[in-house]
């Protein structure tokens, strides 16, 4: 299970500009800038459990490859999609609840670097080590 393990984010590009198309008021952006997220992903088959943990909260998300579910992203805004496996990339389709924006999410396994790529019109990239 190539992405247990735990992951702090490194690097990230793009941030503001694909928080402000998700919708994300320019007082939670900023707050958001200074997450210091870390994430402990633990896949056993088709099931994850991931623990987020950060500056401003702590949440535990379990999710099932191909079932729809719900979850708050950091600012509260609530989405509802799935997760799909694609050969060794996860890959995330979320939708808005109050606004319908679809969010694209990748997740793979680089060169024992967790990369996560996230797309609305523009991007953003986390790099976690």
């Amino acid at each position: 299970m190539a992405f247990n393990g735990t992951w702090k984010v490194e690097h990230n590009e793009n941030y503001d500009k694909f928080m402000e198309q998700m919708g994300i008021n320019v007082m939670k952006r900023k707050l958001a800038e200074h997450d210091n997220l870390k994430v402990i992903i633990e896949q056993t088959g088709d099931k994850f459990h991931i623990k987020e943990s950060s500056t401003f909260r702590n949440k535990d998300i379990d999710f099932t490859l191909g079932v729809q579910f719900d979850y708050a992203l950091a600012d509260g805004t609530e989405v509802s999609g799935t997760w799909e496996m694609d050969g060794d990339v996860l890959k995330g389709k979320f939708t808005r609840k109050d606004n319908s924006k679809v969010l694209t999410t990748t997740r793979a396994v680089v060169g024992g670097e967790l990369v996560q790529v996230s797309v609305r019109k523009s991007h953003i990239m986390y790099l976690f080590k």
